[in-house]
């Protein structure tokens, strides 16, 4: 068994709790789903948004989606000029069989330009979906 990180991201269309709260739920549901990793795996996770994100915490998603013994962290991502608008990010630490090699990061709702590198490899992976 290994500690691996699990990156990913989402995008939201407006400032709003509630596509938040869903957005986040769906990208963490993904990233179990796709690693095969079950709640009591996950050690922690640390969420950022950009700064326009100031209508909710994002680890609210988490909590709604179930994961409510697991340590969560939110932070502010750098307010970079010409950076990709509205984005949650999260790092989820599990315990895993999974090689690094193996880990499938994953990027949803148009954050998926954040790192085209992975997001190829992994609808490869998928056969393409």
């Amino acid at each position: 068994m290994a500690i691996r990180a699990i990156r990913g991201a989402t995008c939201l269309t407006a400032n709003n709790a509630e596509e938040m709260n869903e957005a986040v739920a769906e990208l963490i549901d993904h990233i179990m789903m796709r690693n095969g990793i079950r709640s009591a795996q996950v050690i922690s996770i640390f969420l950022t948004g950009t700064p326009d994100l100031t209508c909710a915490f994002p680890a609210a998603g988490i909590r709604t989606h179930g994961l409510t013994d697991v340590p969560l962290m939110c932070a502010q991502e750098m307010d970079v000029v010409g950076a990709l608008e509205r984005v949650v990010r999260i790092m989820t630490h599990v315990e895993t069989e999974l090689d690094r090699s193996e880990v499938q990061h994953v990027y949803l709702r148009g954050a998926e330009v954040l790192r085209a590198d992975l997001t190829e490899q992994s609808a490869e992976d998928a056969g393409g979906a």
